[in-house]
């Protein structure tokens, strides 16, 4: 008897495991182009192609169908869970930068002074 007894709470304890799941700490995990306000201020419309890769880097994905379009994504995991998520399109036309599009990983430091983030 006190050995079924035994069986059933060791059971009950491995089945019990999801519920210490969220107690173990996981590491956040980036991926992806970390895109900066320092990097983006040093660029300017009409540098070409090798000017841009050596500013910000290789992109994360350039269009197949359009290679004029390049796209330096960004995703951030905390440890909790959380999600953060970014996009940053620059498109070119002939060869030289034309429109930055989305908003870069990083805020300026004046910017987190006016929103009170740090």
């Amino acid at each position: 008897m006190a050995s079924r007894i035994g069986f059933l709470l060791l059971i009950l304890m491995f089945s019990g495991c999801s519920i210490v799941d969220p107690l173990v700490y996981k590491l956040p995990k980036q991926q992806g182009n970390i895109t900066d306000y320092k990097d983006i201020d040093k660029l300017e419309m009409g540098m070409n192609k090798a000017q841009v890769k050596f500013i910000m880097g290789t992109p994360m994905a350039v269009d197949s169908f359009n290679r004029d379009r390049w796209v330096y994504a960004y995703t951030y995991k905390s440890a909790k869970g959380d999600w953060t998520r970014n996009t940053m399109v620059l498109l070119f036309e002939e060869g030289r930068l034309n429109k930055i599009e989305g908003t870069p990983v990083m805020q300026r430091k004046e910017d987190e002074q006016v929103t009170g983030q740090s």
